[in-house]
């Protein structure tokens, strides 16, 4: 993982999953000048569109999700809280009951 964090292209991170995951940088970065042949590569190493779609989807949430977070004065959970947040979704899934 800290390889693709360092530097996606040296990584050893397969073809496909790159070239997704460099889509994904221009949908954030660069989305204005996106056009449909931005999606050629990823249809060449076997993503579908469904596939794209969903990704498209996630960037747009995340980002939607962060802004939403920061303007509204959310603060930071704690290492501690996430640890103890993680286990209980890990034991018993999302949805609370």
């Amino acid at each position: 993982m800290w390889g693709v964090l360092r530097d996606l292209e040296t990584s050893a991170l397969p073809e496909k999953e790159k070239a997704l995951f460099r889509f994904v940088a221009k949908v954030n970065h660069d989305s204005p000048r996106m056009t449909a042949g931005d999606m050629q590569p990823l249809y060449d190493v076997g993503w579908t569109d469904e596939a794209i779609y969903f990704a498209i989807t996630v960037c747009a949430l995340f980002n939607f999700y962060n802004r939403w977070i920061d303007a509204a004065g959310v603060h930071e959970m704690s290492e501690e809280a996430h640890r103890l947040y993680g286990a209980r979704t890990a034991e018993h899934g999302y949805i609370r009951k």
